[in-house]
């Protein structure tokens, strides 16, 4: 049939995002235990648009990872070993390829590379690359003791002088554990788009659900997972700004970011209160904190066997109203949910907001709309500004909504800016 892809792994292709459409990336997998998840990114990177080509060490591809199943996730041929077709230069040579990515990366690998020592594959892509230029990633994974060694520490040292960015892994139980593919896809991202617009920008998010108690035990809550939230927070942080978020309850990766965990609206709202005197740039306000609590809160579990509960409740602080009362230059981004209304009244309905918080933006989403549902992971927002203007962002990965909202929040800084002077 014309237009399918010629394998039609790659029917996924764009399916999450557009962000790296067009782009070549070149997966490198070393002989890691997490070799496994490379099946992951892979992925990952070609759901937002990317066609991915792996390249193996021999020892991966006998012990660890067969070349059949990254052949069968990205629909391409998997390098294992270099022949007369000189693989590594048709990958790395100047504009052969957009980004070359490691991932998981053993001590090994980085050693090898940050001594110019190129005896296999993976090494040999990477000494090619270092020459043309091509952006590299290197997501490291190995036990703790060894990603500590002095050595290792020099040899990372090394290739981030050289320009290559690292994505840190996840040290736990005595292990650097390979960072999720998330990171590793903003960080990708973020080389594509060109980071740095938000560079010396101190930005406050608030993400995440609040839980209001009954009992010990027993909660109101809502649906909020802090997705949209830490996806503001991992872009941000790759467009150069200094992120600090306020989490709540959720089910978001907190990897990498400076992240104060709170339970309740009134732990947020205190949280909130005192970073504000941290003189932030930007505060945007994604969490979804609960409107009410219970007037009193049992000190014991409420017996159910009455068959009846009757619950008074009270309205909780309004969180966003105390932002421009403390810090009055920091620049402020509202958010407002609603649930199957039309553009026009969620509009209407957000901007409503927008001048009681005294904001600067909102951003307006209906969570009864197909894909922006709670807790998925693509959503499709309104932004409006104080003077009515109306930014649509279709419904795309919340990645890419977050970058956009970014842009936009930068292009309003720069106004500000422009008008002080």
């Amino acid at each position: 049939m014309s237009g399918r892809p010629e394998h039609p792994s790659k029917e996924i292709t764009g399916s999450e995002g557009s962000e790296l459409k067009g782009k070549k990336i070149v997966l490198c997998i070393t002989g890691s235990v997490a070799a496994y998840r490379a099946i992951d990114l892979a992925r990952l990177l070609m759901r937002h648009g990317a066609d991915v080509h792996p390249v193996m060490t021999e020892s991966t591809a006998s012990m660890l990872l067969h070349p059949d199943m990254m052949k069968w996730a990205t629909g391409n041929d998997v390098i294992t070993r270099l022949t007369g077709d000189l693989e590594h230069i048709r990958l790395a040579d100047h504009g052969m390829s957009d980004i070359i990515i490691v991932y998981p990366c053993t001590a090994n690998t980085i050693s090898k590379a940050a001594n110019g020592i190129d005896d296999t594959p993976v090494t040999s892509v990477l000494s090619v690359a270092l020459g043309s230029k091509i952006p590299i990633i290197i997501a490291p994974a190995m036990h703790e003791a060894m990603y500590e060694n002095q050595f290792i520490e020099q040899n990372v040292k090394k290739l981030k002088e050289y320009g290559i960015r690292f994505v840190e892994p996840n040290v736990e139980e005595g292990k650097a554990k390979v960072a999720e593919p998330e990171l590793v896809l903003d960080a990708a991202i973020s080389i594509i788009s060109g980071p740095g617009i938000l560079a010396g920008k101190k930005i406050l998010i608030t993400a995440g659900s609040t839980v209001e108690y009954i009992d010990p035990i027993r909660v109101i809550t809502n649906l909020s997972s802090g997705k949209m939230g830490f996806a503001i927070a991992r872009q941000a942080q790759a467009m150069g700004a200094d992120v600090t978020v306020v989490y709540g309850h959720g089910t978001a990766d907190a990897d990498g970011v400076r992240t104060i965990r709170v339970t309740t609206s009134q732990e947020m709202h205190d949280a909130v209160v005192s970073e504000l005197g941290r003189n932030y740039d930007v505060a945007i306000m994604a969490a979804a904190v609960a409107d009410y609590t219970p007037a009193t809160k049992s000190p014991e579990k409420v017996d159910t066997r009455a068959g009846r509960l009757d619950l008074s409740l009270v309205s909780t602080k309004k969180i966003i109203d105390e932002v421009k009362k403390i810090s009055k230059n920091t620049f402020l981004v509202a958010f407002k949910a609603d649930y199957n209304v039309s553009d026009s009244e969620l509009a209407e309905k957000a901007y409503k907001k927008l001048v009681e918080s005294d904001a600067d933006l909102v951003v307006a989403n209906d969570l009864g709309r197909k894909g922006s549902e709670a807790g998925s992971d693509r959503n499709e927002v309104l932004v409006i500004d104080r003077n009515k203007k109306i930014a649509h962002i279709p419904l795309d990965s919340k990645t890419a909504v977050a970058r956009k909202l970014l842009e936009i929040v930068s292009e309003h800084l720069v106004l500000k800016l422009d008008a002080a002077e």
